[in-house]
């Protein structure tokens, strides 16, 4: 049983997770999240036990291991998540400078030679290392670049009953650094729609039908 006003949606990350071979995030919210851990029981403390015994059935390994994409080496290398294990993913430009500061249980992906990371790329290196299930926590333009090369096969966007507003700041919001219009549009199709309370929780296929 879920319980509380926030729980649901913190139950799916933390379901989506368990599911998981990899997640795959932007040195920014890396940055933006200190001391979060990009685990299941993390987000849903609760349902460790739960989550542990999913993976185990999946064939998963205890953890999703954690994959940073940077392109210019700016990496919070004291954050907390790094401790725990990660892949850096950068160009080989920036990975001549990094390897040297990286914590013990971290290690570096090279995708391209230099500028921005090729993220095609990265996710084929990432499957042929046997991370099939892939999930990418942004931010907005990781997700971005994934929509706009077509890299993105399923999308869960939950629909919160509370209402966020802005007064001028320039917080950024679910797709950031490309313009996806109709004629260039990230069309989906709804696999699912399940509500909880006044949560939705939606999913979508992005994949050519």
């Amino acid at each position: 049983m879920i319980s509380g006003r926030n729980q649901p949606d913190r139950f799916l990350m933390g379901l989506l997770r368990a599911c998981a071979d990899a997640v795959l995030l932007g040195a920014g919210t890396l940055r933006a999240t200190p001391g979060h851990q990009w685990t299941p029981e993390h987000i849903y403390p609760d349902l460790a036990a739960s989550f542990a015994r999913l993976r185990a059935g999946l064939g998963r390994k205890a953890q999703p291991r954690l994959f940073v994409l940077t392109s210019r080496g700016d990496v919070d290398l004291s954050h907390p998540a790094l401790a725990g294990g990660a892949t850096i993913v950068t160009t080989s430009t920036v990975a001549a400078t990094l390897r040297g500061s990286l914590p013990g249980s971290c290690d570096v992906m090279e995708a391209g030679e230099r500028g921005p990371v090729d993220l095609a790329r990265a996710l084929d290196a990432m499957r042929e290392g046997g991370y099939a299930v892939i999930l990418t926590e942004g931010g907005p333009h990781v997700l971005g670049e994934l929509l706009d090369r077509k890299l993105l096969d399923e999308a869960f966007v939950t629909i919160s009953p509370v209402v966020a507003g802005r007064d001028g700041d320039e917080r950024l919001g679910m797709v950031a650094g490309v313009e996806l219009l109709p004629e260039k549009g990230a069309w989906t199709r709804m696999l699912s729609a399940r509500r909880h309370g006044d949560f939705l929780f939606l999913r979508y296929d992005l994949r050519p039908s």
